[in-house]
């Protein structure tokens, strides 16, 4: 199911989604934007994953153009950022998104952030988007089970990705189990704890492995069922990134890796970042 960087889970409309992607978060300059995805690219990702609050989206619709890679053999996501909540702006803000990366669709549209009382609104602007047709996937960003027990009680439609900060001292358990039972696909950002890797049974199961301990963690996420997107700049690191599909973690080794945990985040708690 998941040996080559090609290999993709397939969402409960039927879409197919890359288990590896690239992340562009904090690549706020084109060009940096532009050689990183195009690096990506030539080095055989297919997914990549953008917002509109990361004022990168033109860069990152530059690097599709330019690297000749037919546009159905992509999977390409963007975000509706917090100031754009509610039908009528979240309608807009897809428009938008879509003139800075100089396509027609996206093939996954998110929720960025639930905050307190839009997303509903937002959500009925993602149903509309996905009835007519203008996007073929549509799923939300930092949402915890509350969140997305609110949307059930307001629409039948469930998201088919729900993408949050996830990682080894994160390991969100109890959400991974209900959007595992409610049919939503859990992806990971951040899922290299923003570089602090310094942990033994990492380095210990890398070592058994010839593999880095960041490659390990992407195998830990990806057998866990969470997509992934590892944001690097470097080609190396992004290469490196995706050398994950030629070993497998024992049951062993992800209980190690599992009794990391600690509920530790780097980025914004959902239930504190509110607007």
């Amino acid at each position: 199911m998941t040996n080559s960087l090609q290999s993709c889970t397939v969402l409960h409309n039927g879409v197919r989604m890359p288990w590896l992607g690239l992340g562009v978060w904090k690549m706020d300059n084109d060009a940096q934007v532009v050689s990183a995805v195009r690096a990506a690219l030539d080095a055989g990702y297919r997914s990549v994953d953008t917002a509109a609050i990361y004022k990168n989206e033109t860069g990152v619709g530059q690097a599709i153009r330019e690297s000749g890679v037919p546009r159905s053999e992509l999977f390409v996501t963007t975000k509706v950022w917090n100031d754009d909540q509610g039908y009528d702006k979240a309608l807009a803000a897809y428009d938008a998104s879509l003139g800075r990366l100089g396509l027609d669709d996206v093939d996954l549209l998110l929720i960025h952030w639930p905050g307190t009382d839009k997303f509903v609104d937002t959500w009925r602007a993602f149903e509309k988007l996905y009835a007519d047709g203008r996007v073929k996937a549509v799923g939300v960003s930092n949402f915890n089970i509350r969140h997305l027990e609110e949307l059930r009680k307001h629409s039948d439609l469930v998201p088919m990705v729900n993408q949050v900060e996830y990682h080894p001292l994160l390991a969100q358990r109890e959400l991974l189990g209900y959007c595992r039972e409610n049919r939503i696909q859990l992806e990971a950002w951040s899922p290299l704890m923003q570089g602090n890797l310094d942990h033994e049974s990492l380095r210990s199961i890398g070592a058994k492995h010839g593999k880095t301990p960041a490659q390990v963690v992407l195998r830990w996420d990806i057998q866990h069922g969470v997509v992934t997107i590892p944001k690097s700049v470097t080609p190396a690191r992004i290469a490196e990134n995706a050398n994950v599909f030629d070993f497998e973690l024992s049951a062993d080794e992800m209980a190690l890796i599992d009794d990391l945990n600690r509920d530790h985040r780097f980025g914004a708690d959902p239930d504190k970042f509110l607007f």
